[in-house]
């Protein structure tokens, strides 16, 4: 597999491009959202493509590669449990702040973040921007998010109750057909359209995220013609956003110290810091349209500002990680043997 590139990003204003255009859709579905005729066709198609973004997704992942990475099995089972263990745990702890400071619309959207599998791109390209373990980050981001195609749903389900239909034969049922079958269908197909899918590597990811562009768009559509957003308030935005910042910071502290404790080098912390502190808003997004149905626009507002305070804190420190790799390397380099061992 070739070497990521890093992310180009100004390091005064450390800002996905891809989330203006998430907000504008927003935007446009705050203004125009879809209703009646038009309503049901944009459901139809968000449906659609939610089957086709996962199809995707399994379509790209290399079994063999995925398979060969079993064999650095302690740090994936690290960055599986600070996805799925530790990032729930926090999440449930956060009950406390409902309803005084999260509406209990934002609480279960702030829980089914925790839930959520990890990134595979941004993980891979702050831990190569950091000098860390690449190899192990991209394995480490492929068992996440083959991981969370089961452990998210039925995670969410278990936990959020009503607010994610309940775990019923049709919820389950509705999960396997619109994310799992299709990701198993890419899968089995890879072999014959693997090279397709190199060839047409950056059309397919304007596939991609025009895919979650409309899946927003109809998310949120749903979410202004039920009348979800009136219960947001700038107050609560910001309450949101500030127990956002002290789950992010606790997350990246847990995986730094918690790794040097499991007595891993530094290659591999930066490798379980980036790859255990992240939520995928690609596979968030789709994921929340298939078990939130019209609340699905509170749902995924959590997820939405967590990616863009991720990226912005990241690329600080995935920065300063580098720096002091490169400071300490001349210092091994010239430190006599027996210091060095």
């Amino acid at each position: 597999m070739s070497r990521p590139r890093t992310p180009r990003l100004p390091s005064w204003l450390p800002i996905d491009p891809y989330i203006p255009v998430l907000l504008g859709t927003v935007a446009l579905a705050a203004l125009l959202p879809a209703s009646g005729a038009a309503a049901d066709v944009a459901g139809g198609a968000s449906t659609g493509a939610v089957a086709l973004l996962f199809f995707l997704y399994g379509a790209r992942l290399s079994t063999r590669e995925t398979l060969d990475g079993l064999r650095h099995w302690r740090l994936h089972l690290t960055v599986l449990a600070a996805t799925f263990v530790v990032f729930p745990l926090l999440g449930l702890a956060g009950c406390v702040l409902e309803p005084a400071v999260l509406t209990p619309e934002l609480y279960s959207g702030l829980l089914f973040l925790c839930l959520v599998p990890s990134t595979i791109q941004s993980s891979i390209a702050f831990t190569s921007m950091a000098r860390g373990n690449v190899p192990a980050a991209i394995c480490a981001g492929s068992f996440s998010s083959l991981a969370g195609i089961v452990l998210t749903p039925l995670l969410a389900a278990l936990l959020l109750g009503g607010a994610a239909g309940g775990l019923s034969a049709d919820s389950l049922l509705r999960i396997a057909l619109q994310l799992l079958v299709p990701f198993l269908a890419g899968q089995l197909l890879r072999r014959w359209v693997a090279v397709f899918l190199v060839r047409h590597k950056q059309v397919l990811g304007y596939v991609d995220r025009g895919a979650i562009l409309l899946v927003v768009y109809t998310a949120f559509g749903e979410g202004m013609t039920a009348g979800v957003w009136h219960q947001v308030t700038p107050a609560r935005l910001g309450a949101l956003l500030a127990v956002e910042a002290v789950l992010l910071a606790a997350m990246l502290t847990l995986t730094w110290f918690g790794a040097k404790r499991l007595g891993f080098g530094r290659a591999d912390r930066i490798a379980i810091q980036f790859a255990g502190s992240k939520k995928s808003l690609a596979a968030g997004l789709p994921m929340a349209t298939v078990l939130f149905g019209a609340q699905a626009s509170l749902a995924v507002l959590p997820l939405m500002l967590f990616h863009q305070m991720q990226l912005m804190v990241c690329t600080v420190i995935a920065g300063r990680r580098a720096r002091d790799t490169d400071r300490a390397a001349p210092a091994r380099r010239g430190a006599p043997t027996a210091l060095r061992r």
